[in-house]
């Protein structure tokens, strides 16, 4: 008689239920488990992300925590592959983290930048050209006299109007005010002193006079390295094309130069969904290693000998991927074009091997190159709309090469340019849908016309913008290069009648309130999900996908936003948006806030007695918002107005005890209330001092003040909460208070890349 006939029958109806869905997930983890290693770039990902989420940096001590867990791992591997992999699982998270640990720990401090002009001296690592002027990245940079030289690069503006010849190279010499990388701009927006810290970077500074060249660099073409020959090339392209939208974006496109192209054509690139073309991406990389591939190709063919003896397709791969590398180190080495890269080097082994080229266990060998050479790189929007358009192309062609193969039939003509406008269609849509909750996230717009508007680019770029541009490269040292530029301008002058007529659709953009990091997660880990697995439990994804494009309601967004200098004050109604703005406001905050809010314009606040919103009312010195009706009200106080000479009084707390919930102002507020009675929040010049930019949230209970400090913590890219000044320093007006124009905040001059 068996054991289980013994049991009783509520323990039989157990067991066999265990045994069922133990079975059942045997069966099931050997249908996938050819799909399992993928999961381990994805481990190293999220490894990386929980340290960018800490609050306050850990312990050099571990660095060491992926040894215990992998090398068990490794024991187990063919004695129990169950745990086995579960431990690996594990131990590649813990790799993660300390590959983001060490990341910072190689790097050096933040310096502390003097507040005040300086006589600075630095080498030139690049130029820029930008609007109204030229950018130069300088290294080893001297702050001041007697100063010890920088660890890190330095971004200095030229005054406007210098044309100094300056080449990468010379050393050069400038009276300039130094300042360091700007804080967020709200709380929880993008952290560009973050990206500035793994970037690399000190700061900016911004000249006061023309520069003095005090050593040139070696005589060379263009200057030295591929800096050098990065900027003869931008400068043959202009000379040939002129200084237009045409050759702008067609030196973009070739060299990722800097050149700055004219508003209109940026906008409607943007518009149309073929912004990514602007800069050098992951697809430039790949047109050029196919071309490179494809001329080898045929140029071993045209030997009879050598292609008897030769395998010409591996010639072809790894000539292909050497020229893929300098095309990719002298454009920069950007996110996209590392992971095309990368994924080009295992491709090219995969042909060496006999092996599959393009493949999901190749693009996540490919992430885990990059994200252990630059962790920080998962938190931008290249890396993630990078990797996430190539992911679903992967999986979506896996997933339809069947249906296509019968659709292609015999390989008649029609079918085959039936099959061609349904691949080309297909590409464009995937990559459109999967980058677009990244798009929503980092950008807040949507572009509805972009699969239209790539369906022609991309191709026109593909057949005809990059194929002139590698060949007049090739003519340049003939000084033929023209025969090549004149066609490559015919091509982005089509690329950017495309943008221009597609941009102009009617809805062709949407403006909407960005998803929060967590729906972005979710989303990411169901577009993930769907995309690594290969049975029914795939579709598991598609609802957490759909939850986190639609996570936008489910966010409360803040009422009032402070910037960090406390400059530009902003209310949201349900009527718009109302700023107050002092002097030195910047646009780049405001427009950041309009993004954010789903905004497309704003209002100044209303003078006393005007009436332009309900729950907006203001008075001498004051405005009451209660966007809640009969709930609490935030006072944004404003200094009086007085006569020319008369100091104005000084703003105080003790008329708003009890009646309103918060107190906002530019300027410093004095005084407290009396004991027994109940002080509002305040949010002033002195808070936004100590903490940076603050969010006032208002409900119909009560207020809450959310500052940027609060959210990022104490890590060593944000900076030390600030001492107050000896008191012996001058006194202001208004009987004290921080100088903030002694900590200015200089907004970045662009967005994050759009790249795909």
């Amino acid at each position: 008689m068996s054991s289980t006939f013994l049991l009783a029958p509520d323990r039989q109806a157990r067991t066999g239920l265990a045994t069922r869905l133990r079975d059942g997930f045997q069966a099931l983890l050997q249908a996938e488990w050819s799909r399992v290693p993928p999961w381990f770039a994805v481990a190293l990902g999220t490894g990386i992300l929980l340290y960018f989420a800490l609050s306050r940096e850990p312990s050099e001590a571990w660095l060491w925590l992926p040894a215990p867990l992998l090398l068990p791992a490794l024991w187990l591997r063919r004695r129990a592959p169950l745990p086995a992999l579960l431990l690996g699982l594990a131990g590649t998270v813990a790799l993660g983290f300390s590959i983001a640990l060490w990341a910072r720990v190689s790097l050096p401090p933040v310096p502390d930048l003097p507040r005040r002009a300086v006589i600075l001296v630095g080498s030139v690592d690049s130029v820029e050209r930008l609007p109204g002027g030229r950018r130069v990245l300088l290294t080893g940079a001297t702050p001041g006299e007697g100063q010890p030289a920088l660890e890190r690069s330095l971004r200095l503006r030229l005054k406007k109007g210098d044309e100094t010849p300056i080449s990468p190279g010379d050393r050069l010499r400038v009276r300039a005010l130094l300042r360091p990388p700007p804080p967020p701009s709200a709380p929880g927006a993008w952290d560009y002193q973050r990206s500035a810290f793994f970037d690399g970077s000190a700061g900016s500074a911004s000249a006061l006079a023309p520069v003095e060249r005090l050593e040139a660099a070696p005589s060379s073409p263009g200057g030295s390295g591929f800096s050098g020959l990065r900027s003869l090339l931008e400068q043959r392209v202009l000379a040939v094309l002129g200084s237009g939208a045409t050759s702008t974006v067609s030196s973009a496109m070739l060299t990722g130069s800097q050149t700055p192209i004219p508003d209109e054509a940026v906008a409607a690139m943007r518009d149309s969904g073929l912004a990514h073309l602007l800069s050098v991406s992951g697809l430039h990389v790949a047109i050029v290693i196919g071309l490179g591939m494809s001329v080898v190709r045929l140029l071993v063919a045209l030997v009879p000998p050598l292609a008897l003896r030769a395998d010409s397709k591996s010639v072809a791969a790894a000539a292909g991927l050497l020229l893929g590398t300098a095309y990719t180190v002298l454009t920069g080495s950007q996110v996209p074009m590392l992971r095309s890269l990368a994924m080009a080097a295992l491709a090219t082994v995969a042909v060496l091997l006999g092996r599959r080229v393009v493949s999901l266990r190749a693009l996540a060998l490919a992430a885990a190159l990059v994200l252990a050479w630059q962790p920080a790189a998962l938190l931008g929007p290249s890396f993630q709309m990078s990797f996430a358009a190539v992911l679903a192309l992967i999986a979506g062609w896996e997933a339809m090469r069947g249906p296509l193969d019968r659709l292609r039939g015999q390989g008649e003509a029609w079918r085959r340019g039936l099959v061609a406008v349904l691949g080309l269609t297909l590409t464009s849509l995937l990559a459109g849908l999967a980058t677009t909750p990244y798009g929503l996230h980092h950008f807040g717009r949507l572009q509805l016309y972009g699969v239209v508007a790539n369906a022609v680019a991309v191709p026109v770029t593909s057949l005809l913008v990059m194929p002139a541009g590698m060949l007049a490269v090739l003519l340049m040292p003939f000084r033929l290069e023209w025969l090549a530029l004149v066609p490559m301008g015919w091509g982005t002058d089509l690329v950017l009648a495309t943008a221009r007529r597609v941009a102009s659709w009617p809805g062709a953009t949407a403006i909407a309130p960005p998803i929060p990091a967590w729906g972005l997660l979710l989303a990411s880990f169901g577009m993930i999900w769907l995309c690594l697995w290969r049975t029914r439990w795939r579709w598991a994804g598609v609802p957490l996908i759909l939850f986190g494009l639609f996570s936008a309601p489910l966010v409360p967004r803040p009422d009032l936003l402070v910037s960090a200098d406390a400059r530009l004050i902003a209310y949201r109604s349900p009527e718009g948006v109302f700023l107050a703005r002092g002097s030195g406001s910047n646009g780049f905050t405001r427009d950041s806030w309009l993004r954010d809010w789903g905004e497309a314009g704003f209002a100044p606040l209303p003078e006393e007695g005007e009436n332009v919103a309900a729950g907006l009312s203001c008075a001498a010195g004051h405005c009451l918002l209660r966007p809640h009706p009969g709930g609490p009200a935030i006072a944004l106080l404003r200094k009086v107005k007085t006569r020319r000479g008369v100091a104005p009084p000084p703003i105080r707390m003790e008329p708003w005890c009890d009646s309103v919930a918060a107190l906002v102002s530019a300027e410093p507020i004095r005084g407290r209330c009396r004991a027994g009675r109940t002080s509002p929040l305040v949010v002033d010049r002195f808070s936004v001092w100590r903490d940076g930019a603050q969010a006032v949230f208002l409900a119909p209970d009560g207020a809450r003040v959310v500052s940027d400090r609060m959210l990022r913590g104490e890590r060593p890219w944000v900076p030390p909460v600030p001492k107050p000044r000896p008191r012996e320093a001058p006194a202001r007006e208004d009987e004290g208070g921080p100088d903030m124009a002694a900590e200015p905040a200089e907004p970045p001059e662009e967005l994050p890349g759009e790249d795909q």
